[in-house]
């Protein structure tokens, strides 16, 4: 199992500069990688929020060893040709370490409605799921240069625990990041549904969120592959650096 930081580029965060030595503090300190959330906007108190992607362009440099990228973008609200050029460029800039978190996005966040984005669920489900097989056509050829990954950087795919259809969509695809799971037990229930779905064996992780000084025994044992810290709407430099120089235990 790996282990990961996931913070949100809000409040202090939301200078790239902080996050980009956090990025650096854990990979000394052996963390295997360090996301960031993709946010336009978010909900009160919130309100300094930088760009995850110009983020992660620095966060590429200030690194050399640990798997980078936003868990998650919604597709639906972006353009899908830009990401295919941005995705690649991090690939390339990061040697070869993104890994493409996606999904619908939330209406909550204030992020959708006031910028006339999608919001009706099943048409955003339905961008996704265009926008992933237009992403896998550029990565494959269709735009130059390729990424250094082959045949495209890894996709994760989340959705919000216990709907079916986004585990579906994620068997598709390299990885699943189940949203809101109950405990172990309900991550035991994906990982038999994946080893169900793909006899073959071929790797396929398991992805989620939990807090700090969570007891990971039981959760790798349900089938876990990353263990990503999150730090919640509000994180702050001092906190995040305490866990990472903690270590991945």
């Amino acid at each position: 199992m790996k282990r990961a930081i996931d913070v949100a580029l809000f409040g202090e965060l939301a200078d790239p500069r902080v996050a980009a030595r956090l990025a650096a503090r854990a990979e000394e300190r052996g963390w295997d990688g360090f996301f960031v959330w993709d946010h336009i906007a978010y909900r009160a108190p919130v309100r300094a929020v930088a760009d995850p992607w110009v983020a992660m362009a620095a966060i590429a440099c200030a690194t050399s060893r640990v798997r980078i990228g936003a868990l998650v973008t919604p597709l639906s609200r972006r353009r899908v040709q830009k990401v295919a050029r941005e995705t690649v460029t991090l690939d390339l800039l990061s040697s070869g370490r993104l890994i493409f978190g996606a999904g619908l996005g939330v209406t909550r966040n204030n992020e959708l409605e006031p910028f006339g984005e999608v919001t009706d669920a099943r048409e955003r489900a339905r961008l996704l799921d265009e926008g992933l097989e237009a992403l896998a056509r550029y990565w494959d050829g269709e735009f130059e240069p390729l990424p250094v990954q082959r045949p495209r950087p890894p996709v994760w795919v989340a959705g919000v625990w216990p709907n079916r259809r986004p585990v579906r969509r994620a068997l598709q695809w390299d990885g699943y990041f189940p949203i809101e799971l109950p405990g172990p037990e309900a991550l035991a229930e994906v990982a038999a549904e994946v080893r169900e779905a793909r006899p073959d064996g071929e790797p396929f992780d398991l992805i989620t969120e939990l807090p700090p000084d969570t007891d990971l025994g039981p959760w790798e044992r349900a089938g876990l592959t990353w263990a990503v810290t999150d730090f919640g709407e509000q994180p702050t430099e001092a906190a995040v650096r305490a866990v990472i120089d903690a270590g991945p235990g």
